[in-house]
Order: C-alpha cells, then structure tokens, then sequence
C-alpha cells in the first residue's frame, strides 16, 4: 500500500508485523507435532512474541483507531465501517482473552497437551479473525485516512501514537 498520510503508514507497517507473526503461529500449528512442540526453543519464543502481539501492539493499535480514528470516521458519514471494525475488534479483544494465559504457559514452556489443543483451536481462531480485519482495514480504513486528515491532523495523530 502506498501510504500518503503518517498514520496511515504507521498502521500498515503494524498490520504488516502483524501478518508476519501470525503467519509463523499459523504455520507453526501446521508443521509441528505435538509431541515435545511445548517445549520447542522455536515454539515457545514464538509464543511470547504472540504474547506481546495481544498484550501490547493489539491493544495499543485498537485502542488508537478506536478513540481517534473512528470517531473522525463517524463524522465524515463513515459510521458504519467504524462500527463494523469496533466490532471485530471486540470479538478479537474476546479470544485474545481466552487465549492469552494459554500463550503466557507456552512462553513459560509450561503447557500441557490439553492446554496445547486449547491455544491452537484459538490461536488459529484469532489468526483467521486478525488476517481479515486487517485485509478490511487495508482496503477501507487506510485509504479513507489518507483522505479523512489533513498535513496537521495527521502530524497531531502522528505523533500522539508514537507518544503512546
């Protein structure tokens, strides 16, 4: 994506580490068996790099569009996109939650089989719910910032996430 605006730039250089980690939790599930994979060197750093994704860069990123983007959205008559990604964002917030000490025990090397069954039912869940939204986000978000904001809203924006 070609990112006129600083803002618009900075979420798809997220959403782009996004996919990258969530493509190694996806083909982590996929190559790995189960046997030992819980104490896997690769696995179970993998695992805390998926632990920061939920605690910190979720979190922080959703938390952002939420309070200054959406609202914006809204007033420029695109409430119902708004609304639609507020939404995936509380269904994601919603497995992260359930995965999230699953992904902790991972990360601790810590984690049974039935734990291990657990995290990768819903680590798959949440790739496959993460991977959309930010296709979403790419395609409707990200443009329509880049027309939503002018030079000083998007410098503001700019630098009150990278202050954040």
């Amino acid at each position: 994506m070609g990112a006129a605006r600083q803002v618009s730039h900075t979420l798809d250089s997220e959403h782009r580490s996004s996919l990258a980690l969530l493509g190694r939790v996806e083909a982590a599930f996929a190559r790995l068996s189960r046997k030992g994979v819980a104490r896997d060197p690769d696995f179970i750093q993998l695992a805390a790099g998926f632990a920061r994704l939920i605690e910190q860069d979720i979190t922080r990123h959703f938390e952002f569009e939420e309070r200054e983007l959406f609202p914006r959205m809204a007033q420029a008559g695109e409430g119902d996109i708004a609304d639609l990604l507020r939404d995936e964002h509380d269904a994601i917030r919603a497995v992260a939650a359930d995965i999230l000490p699953l992904v902790h025990a991972a990360a601790a090397a810590n984690l049974d089989d039935a734990g291990l069954a657990a995290l990768e039912r819903g680590a798959l869940e949440m790739v496959e719910r993460q991977v959309a939204h930010i296709q979403k986000e790419t395609m409707a978000l990200l443009p329509l910032l880049d027309d939503l904001l002018d030079d000083d809203a998007d410098r503001e924006l700019a630098f009150a996430y990278a202050s954040n």
